[in-house]
């Protein structure tokens, strides 16, 4: 079984619902087995949309899936929550996003898939919450702990 953290955000509609019933989607998919949840962030967008606030959580699951298998698992829940990410804005507003940023200790660069997930531990809206449920996680040499202590925490805040 292989260890994986992903992160989930919001900023349509319930957000904290629809991350609630995004976990609850990917702990009912076969071969993935939910270990730890983080609390609940609220977080101001990044990028050039204007937008609502994000919610952000992680999740730490253990799954005998490869990346790219776990991958169309996670894209199949968003398009099944009613995400259409060809009709979507570039960083815009989205019902949900489930992203894979961490799959053991593996590297890979493949279309679409990038492990791990690129510019993770500069974005505390993702940071902090894998810290949370992972903190002994070492990546380039440092704990996700260290590096979140590190790391701006402006405009995510714990609800």
């Amino acid at each position: 079984m292989s260890d994986v953290l992903l992160s989930l955000g919001s900023n349509i509609g319930d957000r904290a619902a629809n991350l609630a019933e995004a976990i609850r989607r990917l702990g009912a998919e076969p071969g993935v087995v939910i270990r730890a949840i983080s609390p609940v962030y609220r977080t101001v967008p990044v990028g050039p949309v204007t937008q609502d606030d994000f919610v952000n959580g992680a999740v730490r699951i253990e799954t005998d899936l490869a990346p790219e298998a776990l991958m169309r698992r996670c894209l199949a829940i968003e398009a099944a929550m009613g995400r259409d990410r060809e009709k979507a804005v570039r960083w815009g507003p989205r019902l949900i996003d489930i992203d894979i940023i961490l799959f053991d200790d593996m590297a890979m660069d493949t279309q679409p898939l990038q492990l791990p997930h690129p510019r993770f531990h500069e974005r505390a809206f993702v940071l902090v919450p894998i810290a949370d449920i992972a903190p002994e996680w070492i990546f380039r040499g440092q704990s996700l702990a260290h590096l979140a202590e590190l790391i701006d925490r402006a405009g995510v805040e714990r609800v």
